[in-house]
């Protein structure tokens, strides 16, 4: 029986989560730990604190992360906008230092695999504690909401990723994700 540990993350500052789930071929799959994405600094210093997010990922050592690609949100200003692209980028960053291989998910695909209805959090809050019923405590305030996000992205990308062919490149887009690591 073979087992992957995979990361999930949703990228954010306020909103942000990660999760690692571990895979194992024949079973459910565990939320093995969840977390809000952490900061430092306060106001318009607040940032992505990456050590931590080191620490935390080193102490799990997944074999993959699924990160949900960053985007421009309608109505979104400049100032938050440059925000969550640079917590996006440092998570994304993290990782690579990390030397974790990794693969951008489109937000639209894994949201349809659950069939999410838009922008609402507390829906894959809500599908996350069906999924991982487990983890309560991990998902159990409205808050929780990034934290399920990562774990669903974790979820989706893990089920494709292992399903996927061969010919999937890292330059391009294959089943709503691209891949950074060599295949």
């Amino acid at each position: 029986m073979t087992s992957m540990k995979v990361i999930g993350i949703d990228g954010g500052i306020r909103s942000g989560g990660l999760a690692v789930l571990e895979l194992i071929e024949g079973a459910a799959p565990v939320l093995v730990d969840a977390r809000d994405v952490p900061t430092t600094g306060v106001g318009a210093k607040e940032r992505v604190d990456a050590i931590a997010v080191r620490n935390w990922v080193m102490a799990h050592q997944p074999q993959h992360a699924f990160i949900e690609r960053a985007q421009a949100m309608p109505r979104q200003g400049a100032s938050s906008g440059f925000k969550y692209g640079r917590a996006v980028g440092t998570l994304e960053a993290v990782i690579a230092c990390c030397e974790i291989p990794m693969t951008i998910v489109e937000p639209a695909m894994w949201k349809r695999a659950y069939r999410l209805p838009g922008k609402d959090k507390e829906a894959a809050r809500q599908i996350a504690l069906q999924l991982f019923p487990t983890a309560h405590a991990l998902l159990a305030r409205k808050m929780d909401h990034g934290r399920a996000e990562g774990a669903l992205i974790a979820l989706y990308g893990g089920k494709h990723e292992h399903e996927s062919t061969p010919s999937r490149s890292a330059r391009g887009y294959a089943g709503g994700a691209q891949s950074t690591a060599e295949t």
